[in-house]
């Protein structure tokens, strides 16, 4: 056998090589040969290839003791541990045949010289021949060695990496995979290293991991080397980028970003030995590392554009790792696979739905979208495999490969440690598991015994909550669905939601609530943070500082949540609408955000107070304003969610609506201008009887059918005496909403609906569609049963 085919340089390998260099070795030489070229950079290496583990293999006389010792322990004559010890000692006191030795070494000065040094620190990675499959993931199950230098660690490492082969944990995951553990070869990758150890690294996906949304990149980052990450044994940052904008280099299509508390990282362990296994170690991060985010703005594009030219290249949704060399100031890929839990679903949505939820005990990062209630089994070690009940949820600090037997058995994970990419969460999808992971006091608060439910079904928030609350599911077929001229859009109000319900074929979203994300994200008062130092309750002085610590200027704090919890919206159905409500709290509600009660008035009925409209130009509440206005500038010009409309609510009259438009136009919103349109609630009867009027004024009508119900028959909404006498299908209320669709008709103002009833009431949706209403937007969840209805009124009569 010829050095050539023993050792093979990654600029010489492609994708189709996975027998002979492995998949993680395949996919390197495939960037490197392919799309260095095009300015992705990976660092350079080469693969010890398959052929050098059989001749390894057969010189040392392993395969045969391979057999037999597997054969010992299938019948259960031997402990997977003992077979496991025994096979691998075969490996590490195995001679080098000479000429593999000769060209490893070949190999390894040939990479030095490229460097210009005599020894170059390399990483030594295990890449198993039937690695990276699309219907299996080998995370973690061998090994890799990082900072090794010279000829001799090198190839004391490539001996390591054929012994991991034999870990418990590997032997265990390929009897379960059905592998056979003869035919599996290893190749062996040794990469130039890249120093994250003095910056940071971690792990991207070219898809959202929990809903399959395939227009973001999910990118996790930590401080020091990668394995953090990927092990889950910190909580890093993370960052969303929405793809379709980012080839516009002027635009800044960040979706989100949340800092990490990354309480420690790895490091290089002083100088390497040549006669011991190189080792790392993680020490605590410092409190500025810990506050920081681990990329800049710009880091983070242009790891969001090679991921998209990755996935390109490669057709599928990919897995990435990536790491910043802190010597350099470089950025490197150093990995890629296809995703392999995702591009596997078909057109089925699968829905949850809790019933009465009991107190919640602890949150973390939803893994999945499901929820499953049953009783916990915390563990500390994975040797305690025997204490575990088939069938319940698995609590415990973080896993790794050694746990994999266990959370086959269980019915959900729960992790005080990891983020979306730990390995934790990959298992726990491809297992089709709901995982709650990085809580950060699950072990602690939660114990073995205790009833809980855990749910994944509330967005990027996975919770627990005690005892077991009813679950309902709904699988729903999204082929087949009926086209109608009526459209049918989504009302959404949670960011962190907004992608579970991307495969739906709405027509757009028809209202999206900014209260909810003041309410549950920025939860302070506008108004406190403009006039932060001023404030004379010092509690919510206390509270607003801790909120807002990474940012010197406090109303910047709220800009920047608004604007990014609207972008998740607006990103969910882009390029198709999405109308977003302006603020539209009562006084009594503003009251309640932190810092609130030195700013509102008390009324006695602030349902028809000091609300929506009036608000944005009155002294009380323009500064508040302003910083809305800002928030929406920054979504559609700096992020580039120039598909969101804006909508104005509870505008009494004319006058106030020509006083709003001014107000907006002070602060940079002018209706028509890089194409913002601007529409009004229709809720008030004023706004229904001087329609015409309005029109004037406005882009399009949205018709909250409930305030409108309310102001027309003069019913609390929220009054359980009169309960009955509140219908939207009242012949008066019917009156008024389709007055108000026949004049925008015949103005040509689009007209739409935002109200629950269309969900409650089938006959209602018909009624909408029978009248040509241009929208009905309603709830995620009666979105099919809506768009159904409506088709069948289309069905029978032609409009």
């Amino acid at each position: 056998m010829q050095s050539n085919n023993l050792v093979v340089d990654y600029q010489d390998i492609h994708r189709d090589g996975v027998a002979l260099v492995g998949g993680k070795n395949a996919s390197l030489g495939e960037m490197i040969s392919t799309l260095t070229p095009r300015g992705i950079p990976v660092p350079p290496g080469f693969a010890v290839t398959s052929h050098a583990y059989w001749e390894f293999v057969q010189m040392n006389g392993i395969s045969e003791n391979i057999a037999r010792l597997i054969a010992v322990w299938q019948s259960g004559q031997a402990t997977l541990a003992e077979t496991g010890e025994t096979i691998r000692k075969h490996f590490l006191l195995g001679s080098w045949p000479v000429d593999i030795e000769d060209a490893i070494r070949g190999g390894y000065r040939k990479l030095a010289m490229k460097a210009g040094v005599d020894n170059v620190r390399v990483a030594v990675r295990s890449s198993a021949t039937a690695e990276d499959l699309p219907d299996a993931s080998f995370a973690g199950q061998l090994d890799s060695f990082l900072n090794v230098e010279g000829e001799e660690a090198v190839l004391r490492a490539c001996r390591w990496c054929y012994a991991s082969l034999f870990t418990d944990r590997a032997i265990s995951y390929r009897q379960a995979m059905g592998f056979d553990h003869e035919k599996i070869a290893l190749s062996v990758g040794v990469q130039r290293m890249v120093r994250s150890d003095t910056s940071g690294s971690g792990v991207m996906f070219s898809i959202d991991t929990e809903s399959g949304f395939d227009k973001v990149v999910i990118i996790n980052a930590a401080w020091g080397l990668g394995e953090n990450v990927v092990q889950g044994t910190v909580n890093p940052d993370e960052y969303q980028v929405f793809k379709p904008l980012l080839e516009d280099e002027k635009l800044v299509p960040i979706i989100d970003k949340k800092c990490g508390d990354k309480a420690m990282k790895m490091v290089l362990a002083g100088p390497v030995s040549h006669h011991h296994q190189p080792t790392t170690r993680n020490v605590p991060t410092a409190q500025a590392e810990r506050d920081a985010f681990v990329l800049s703005d710009s880091d983070i594009l242009q790891l969001a554009r090679w991921a998209c030219t990755i996935e390109r290249h490669y057709g599928c949704p990919m897995d990435m790792e990536w790491a910043k060399d802190g010597l350099t100031d470089e950025l490197f890929i150093v990995q890629a696979r296809p995703e392999t839990v995702h591009s596997r679903k078909d057109a089925m949505l699968k829905t949850y739905k809790l019933g009465k939820k009991g107190r919640e005990l602890t949150k973390g990062l939803s893994i999945g979208t499901a929820a499953v209630a049953g009783r916990l089994c915390l563990l500390e070690d994975a040797k305690d495999i025997g204490q575990f009940v088939d069938g319940s949820i698995l609590v415990t600090k973080t896993t790794d490969p050694d746990w994999v037997p266990i959370m086959k058995r269980a019915a959900a994970i729960v992790t005080d440690h990891g983020g979306r990419t730990s390995h934790a969460a990959i298992i726990s999808r491809e297992l089709g598991l709901p995982a709650v992971v990085g809580t950060g006091n699950a072990t602690y608060v939660l114990h073995t015994g205790l009833d809980v439910t855990i749910s994944c079904a509330e967005g990027d928030d996975g919770f627990v909550y005690e005892g077991c609350s009813p679950i309902e599911t709904e699988t729903i077929d999204l082929t087949n669905l009926p086209e109608s001229p009526t459209q049918v859009m989504l009302n959404l109000a949670n960011p962190s939601a907004a992608y579970r319900w991307w495969r739906l074929p709405a027509d757009g979203i028809g209202l999206a609530r900014m209260e909810f994300v003041v309410t549950n994200t920025i939860q302070v008062h506008p108004m406190a943070l403009v006039h932060f130092d001023k404030l004379k309750d010092a509690d919510a002085q206390r509270q607003i500082a801790r909120l807002t610590a990474k940012y010197t200027d406090k109303p910047a704090y709220f800009v920047d949540k608004l604007a990014h919890g609207f972008a998740a919206l607006c990103a969910a159905t882009y390029p198709r609408p999405a109308v977003l409500r302006l603020s539209d709290f009562k006084t009594n509600e503003y009251a309640g955000l932190i810092g609130g009660r030195e700013f509102e008035p008390q009324e006695e009925n602030p349902m028809l107070g000091f609300r929506g409209a009036s608000r944005y130009y009155s002294p009380r509440y323009k500064e508040a304003f302003r910083l809305e206005c800002r928030a929406i500038k920054y979504l559609r010009e700096t992020i580039g969610f120039t598909n969101a409309i804006v909508m104005i609510p509870f505008c009494r009259t004319v006058s106030e609506a020509q006083r709003v438009l001014q107000t907006m136009a002070e602060n940079g919103l002018v209706r028509g201008e890089n194409k913002l349109q601007i529409y009004m609630m229709c809720e008030i009867p004023s706004n229904v009887i001087l329609a015409a009027d309005f029109t004037e004024y406005f882009d399009g009508f949205s018709i909250g059918s409930n305030d409108l119900t309310q102001l027309t028959l003069g019913v609390d909404r929220d009054s359980e005496e009169l309960a009955d006498l509140f219908s939207e299908q009242d012949k008066a209320v019917e009156w008024m909403i389709a007055e108000v669709i026949s004049v925008c008709r015949k103005k040509g103002c689009k007209v739409g609906i935002c109200g629950q009833a269309p969900s409650d009431h089938p006959e209602f949706a018909q009624f909408l569609a029978r009248l040509q209403i241009d929208s009905i937007s309603v709830s995620p969840d009666s979105f099919v049963a809506v768009k159904r209805n409506v088709g069948l009124q289309y069905a029978k009569k032609p409009v």
